[in-house]
């Protein structure tokens, strides 16, 4: 049995950390935050286990964080049947024992150092997957796709019903860094939606939660290291403040609580349970869960904040994960007539606005109306490997909306300069998701203008990440 260590404790379930190395307030980067200050506490400032991947060159990945090995290459969309029956029939690497990943084991993979892209643009974009390691692919519009169409499958099927009855399966987008419950069979009209598939073998017990109730208010999940306060906040509130309440926690003797990153509060939901079917949350009964009324009227339960930016114009919206009905206000086929339902599944996981006054939101958001909030329930974690960061990149300042890693000679180097030497080399060069190693090879002799073999801060692109149009679609 694979035993990965996370903290002082040998976990089955090490939660890989997101990525993300940035801090945000209500809209750009910012500087670290010092403790005490507003936006102090969120996910860039606690670093945990890391990503870190193997290629092996035979069609394999192993991600060394979370004792798990994958399929390199997703190959041409499948059907969501398709992708079942493909697991048995694959032999990458020369295994004969390839799963269909879990949504828990898939997420596992998701680097929230990307941006999600307009959809109307492929300018700016960085998937949420590490492309060095995993071949990625846009939605490509000779396929009739849109950019964002970049959905990848799992063996998880919601337990409810998404879009008035239509039996959904949590997915991965790494192409915008959500969750979401797609309906996996024949759409009237359309037909059954495809996926990108990559199949999983190793650490069957990733995902498997092993909770206790330490009598005291907390709950230890010790297929984690994580130590979880049993109650949530009780009440709504934005983000500023919910990382505010985590700063000034003290509980059950511990004055370390913190808000969950993305990926760590994903870990605590239980994909078996739901509104319609359980009558509860989307998580184990150990845990206390607050009761809302949602926009619908019904009885419901709500998103939870995370401390994980979602990056996209600028960084004004935060993850959250939906352990209610994700809802969405919608058309309906057979009426026209748009009403709220539940779009993508209690489990889901989406982004709200991190402050503001949500009366004067748009009540929905995006391709199928995603509910629109700002005081979202919270709930704590501490332990782990998390382990607080005093400082980070430094902050590139730009004109616009965006800063950091998107635009500027500074934004470029960030990124493909891995060892901060000034320089950036054939082998740390990356370039626009989507290339070949001919193509990225010819990217980067474009960029070298003079010829050395390196490109410099003064040969570096400005005004797009890694210049050109942003990578092929």
């Amino acid at each position: 049995m694979l035993m990965i260590a996370a903290g002082a404790m040998a976990v089955d379930y090490p939660i890989v950390d997101t990525g993300q190395i940035r801090c945000y307030d209500d809209r750009t980067e910012i500087e670290f935050p010092k403790v005490g200050n507003s936006w102090s506490g969120q996910d860039a400032q606690y670093a945990g286990n890391q990503p870190s991947y193997k290629d092996h060159s035979d069609g394999t990945v192993s991600d060394l964080g979370a004792g798990l090995m994958w399929t390199q290459d997703p190959g041409e969309k499948k059907t969501w049947t398709e992708a079942v029956a493909g697991a048995e029939k694959c032999k990458t690497g020369g295994y004969d024992d390839w799963r269909l990943p879990t949504i828990k084991e898939l997420y596992s993979l998701v680097n929230f150092s990307g941006i999600d892209p307009d959809p109307r643009s492929a300018t700016g974009t960085v998937p949420f997957i590490d492309t060095d390691f995993f071949k990625f692919q846009y939605g490509k519009e000779e396929d009739g796709d849109r950019i964002i169409d970049s959905q990848w499958a799992t063996s998880t099927i919601y337990e409810g019903k998404v879009m008035r009855g239509a039996r959904a399966m949590f997915g991965v987008n790494f192409a915008d860094g959500r969750i979401k419950g797609y309906p996996v069979d024949d759409m009237p009209g359309c037909g059954a939606k495809t996926f990108y598939v990559i199949y999983v073998r190793g650490n069957e017990k990733y995902g498997q939660n092993d909770f206790v109730d330490n009598g005291d208010g907390t709950v230890t999940d010790r297929a984690t290291g994580l130590t979880w306060m049993q109650a949530d906040s009780g009440k709504g509130m934005d983000w500023e403040e919910a990382l505010e309440y985590a700063e000034k926690m003290k509980f059950a003797g511990h004055d370390d609580w913190r808000l969950p990153n993305a990926k760590e509060l994903q870990s605590i939901v239980d994909y078996s349970r739901c509104p319609d079917t359980t009558d509860s949350a989307a998580i184990d009964p150990v845990f206390q869960c607050s009761e809302i009324t949602n926009e619908a009227g019904q009885k419901d339960f709500g998103h939870y904040w995370s401390s994980t930016t979602h990056v996209g114009r600028d960084g004004s919206r935060a993850a959250y994960i939906a352990f209610g009905r994700a809802l969405g206000y919608m058309k309906g086929r057979q009426t026209g007539q748009s009403s709220w339902m539940d779009v993508h599944g209690a489990g889901a996981q989406r982004s709200d606005q991190k402050t503001g006054d949500e009366s004067q939101l748009p009540q929905d958001h995006g391709p199928q109306g995603d509910v629109q909030r700002i005081n979202n329930m919270v709930r704590l974690v501490r332990g782990g490997t998390a382990e607080p960061v005093a400082s980070g990149p430094k902050v590139e300042k730009q004109s616009g909306l965006r800063q950091g890693p998107r635009g500027g000679s500074g934004g470029f180097m960030e990124r493909e300069d891995r060892n901060s030497d000034g320089k950036v080399t054939h082998g740390e060069f990356r370039g626009p998701p989507g290339l070949s190693d001919a193509e990225r090879a010819e990217h980067f002799d474009r960029l070298d203008r003079n010829g050395d073999g390196v490109i410099t801060e003064d040969e570096a692109p400005t005004g797009l990440p890694f210049g050109g149009s942003g990578g092929r679609r």
